[in-house]
């Protein structure tokens, strides 16, 4: 599985009464399934409030995203769990319902004092359950939820993993990860999801992005990327700026309310969904939506019209 390029995760819209938007979310994916230079899209990731849904709207929100791709991409399903049997149950159900891959997200019990061991007997026994191939989730080393590098390594080495989502939010661990990758005996793509630092991140030997912000702003994604294998550092340095100016609102205290604001920027750039958050996430007021609505015009995609 090739997953070198832009892999938006998606959001969920959702209803008022906070239930699934179905039909949102079926143009929601659609429309991000169809951006040229994406190569795969992510469900139930953070941007998709995968901790606030149960298994059920879990299943469906596979099973709504894999028959709207239809193949067109792959389609990667998150594996956010408390502990290990329901991480297990989350990736079969994943596989029934018709993803291609998993995002195997790190145990909360390591930030608890769990052992380097616990976390590759994880993933490696998550392997076993469904034979996808998997997406590696490396977490900050201070969520206490980290790999140290030669766990990292030991991971990596399993066949099935493809693919490692970056998110240390650090430079310079980020290059020590690359190292790791390049010494395997079979490729593992690095994907980026160091937003707020794109560029470093992918001039520094990225294979792509994948990120919740991609759910807005895929399309930028793509140039960017596009420009840094192309050695464009002026048009690198533009696309960058216009994200740059995005970064700066969505990604800002408090940060758990980044995807709320997500979603009000589709809103701004005319995609029907409701603002609706679960809690603990709010909806923001109007004065952020203010600033929201004018980072979009500083990056130069506010609709005219747009509320």
């Amino acid at each position: 599985m090739d997953l070198n390029g832009v892999i938006p995760a998606n959001i969920l819209p959702l209803d008022d009464d906070l239930s699934i938007d179905v039909e949102a979310y079926r143009r929601h994916v659609r429309h991000l399934s169809g951006v040229a230079g994406v190569v795969a899209i992510t469900c139930n990731g953070h941007a998709a409030e995968v901790s606030s849904l149960d298994r059920a709207e879990r299943r469906k929100a596979v099973a709504l995203a894999a028959e709207t791709i239809n193949g067109k991409v792959p389609l990667i399903s998150g594996v956010h769990a408390d502990n290990h049997i329901q991480a297990v149950e989350y990736a079969r159900d994943a596989k029934d319902e018709g993803a291609d891959a998993l995002l195997v997200f790190p145990l909360p019990a390591l930030a608890l004092g769990g052992s380097q061991e616990m976390a590759y007997r994880h993933v490696a026994e998550l392997a076993g359950a469904t034979g996808l191939p998997l997406v590696l989730f490396s977490y900050p080393e201070f969520t206490g939820m980290h790999y140290g590098l030669d766990t990292l390594a030991r991971i990596c080495s399993l066949e099935q993993v493809v693919a490692v989502k970056e998110w240390s939010l650090d430079l310079r661990k980020h290059e020590e990860t690359r190292r790791v990758l390049h010494g395997l005996d079979h490729p593992v793509s690095l994907l980026t999801s160091f937003s707020t630092n794109l560029l470093p991140a992918l001039a520094s030997g990225a294979d792509g992005i994948l990120s919740g912000h991609g759910s807005v702003i895929a399309d930028l994604q793509v140039r960017l990327l596009a420009a840094v294998r192309a050695h464009d550092l002026a048009e690198a340095e533009r696309q960058y700026a216009r994200i740059q100016a995005l970064t700066r609102v969505v990604y800002r205290a408090p940060m758990a309310n980044m995807y709320a604001r997500m979603k009000e920027h589709l809103i701004m750039l005319g995609h029907e969904l409701t603002p609706a958050v679960r809690p603990p996430l709010e909806r923001v007021s109007e004065a952020e939506r203010g600033q929201l609505r004018q980072a979009l015009a500083e990056a130069g995609l506010l609709p005219t019209g747009a509320r």
